[in-house]
């Protein structure tokens, strides 16, 4: 009877460590402003062109923005930052200007279709386009090459070259 007792006691215990709130929160990217500078590098998002990346965190009130989608990867990749993504917006530069992307073609990145090793050039050299349908990304590499490739299939090594 005691260890039944005990049992029943544990129970609700047990299940609120396996049921972590789910989170229903619907990101939104934010704008990107004249001064805002790159989570990375410094420097001035607005200044260059190609398109732009922003991540969302766990726990956090303050966007991290980018002055690339290069960079983005370079902090989204890591492990210690992976964990604490909830959202990660870039531009349909299949929708937007490349010299100046705007706002409103912020796009889901883990939906996104990529151009990587094109010959089209970013702030931070090669560019990794983006686009919100496989049919802009393939029109865009036939006309300014590289490789169509999904969000799954950029990793730390593939953008660091090898």
């Amino acid at each position: 009877m005691k260890k039944l007792i005990c049992l029943l006691l544990l129970i609700p215990f047990l299940t609120a460590c396996g049921n972590e709130a789910a989170d229903t929160t619907e990101y939104v990217a934010e704008a990107i402003h004249e001064h805002d500078r790159c989570h990375i590098c410094g420097m001035m998002i607005t200044k260059y062109p190609g398109p732009k990346g922003q991540v969302h965190l766990k726990g956090q009130t303050v966007v991290p923005k980018f002055c690339s989608t290069r960079d983005m990867f370079n902090f989204a990749l890591q492990s210690e930052n992976k964990r604490q993504i909830t959202a990660l917006f870039v531009h349909d530069v299949g929708a937007t200007s490349w010299e100046k992307p705007s706002d409103d073609a912020f796009i889901d990145a883990k939906t996104a279709w990529y151009v990587y090793g094109t010959t089209k050039k970013a702030v931070m050299g090669s560019a990794v386009a983006t686009f919100k349908t496989e049919a802009a990304a393939k029109q865009f590499a036939k006309q300014y090459g590289g490789r169509v490739l999904t969000y799954d299939q950029i990793d730390i090594s593939l953008l660091a070259g090898e």
